[in-house]
């Protein structure tokens, strides 16, 4: 995964905010950031940020189903 998947989610959720789109986002992690460096981490800070910004500011219609969250941090990254 590293921070390739996070910049791609970081990339999803800035299109739709531009666009001004819907987004679903499916998550089923099961921890694996928590196991990896500090870049990998990070990524869920700048999804997280990225999805507050849509949400205050364009109040984009935004779905996260989290799916099979074994360890937490699919809990701690998406839910804003």
């Amino acid at each position: 995964m590293r921070s390739v998947v996070g910049e791609k989610i970081i990339y999803l959720i800035e299109y739709a905010t531009n666009t001004f789109l819907p987004f679903i986002l499916v998550c089923a992690f099961g921890g694996a950031r928590m196991q990896e460096e500090s870049l990998s981490l990070m990524q869920m800070t700048k999804i997280s940020l990225a999805v507050y910004y849509c949400q205050s500011n364009k109040k984009l219609f935004y779905v996260s189903i989290l799916t099979t969250p074994t360890i937490g941090g699919v809990t701690a990254s998406f839910i804003c």
